[in-house]
């Protein structure tokens, strides 16, 4: 199940990341007028992939990851690296705030009143959600970095590595 959620997680944010992109594309274009523009539609597909990527992280971060329950419980050994604390706080981190500024974007884009306004309120919330998934991504030859595309077992992480244990 850790494999499969895993590989969900990891492919499913390539789609997070382009929509995000998107909806700055599309409101830096000017693509805004309406209740259905072309930004209103990325928005829409960028807000759903950020939450299907929380919702498969949280199932990650609190359950099924063997190397998160490690990490919580040796939280203060795990802050000392930073692959570790990468992915105990760094990347939670930087997506929590992009999901949460992508459903706050969306929120003040359809209440603006007139396109200028919405327009601005886009490109600032969802142009912050790519910068802040841009740098939550584990790219790799970063610390904490892994493979770009996850497929099977043959690219989980193995073995917690703890300094100390």
């Amino acid at each position: 199940m850790f494999t499969i959620v895993l590989a969900l997680h990891s492919w499913i944010r390539w789609i997070a990341l382009v929509s995000t992109v998107g909806v700055a594309f599309a409101a830096f274009r000017g693509k805004v007028v309406g209740p259905s523009s072309v930004a209103d539609r990325w928005a829409m597909a960028s807000m759903m992939a950020l939450d299907i990527q929380l919702l498969l992280g949280l199932v990650l971060y609190l359950g099924l990851s063997p190397n998160m329950r490690e990490i919580l419980n040796h939280f203060g050994e795990s802050m000392r690296r930073a692959d570790l604390r990468f992915y105990a706080v760094e990347h939670i981190s930087a997506m929590a705030a992009a999901v949460i500024l992508s459903h706050v974007g969306r929120v003040l884009a359809r209440r603006a009143a007139t396109p200028a306004a919405k327009r601005r309120r886009l490109l600032l919330t969802f142009g912050l959600a790519t910068v802040l998934i841009i740098i939550g991504i584990p790219w790799p030859g970063r610390p904490g970095g892994r493979p770009l595309f996850r497929y099977g077992s043959n690219n989980t992480v193995g073995a917690v590595l703890i300094v100390g244990r």
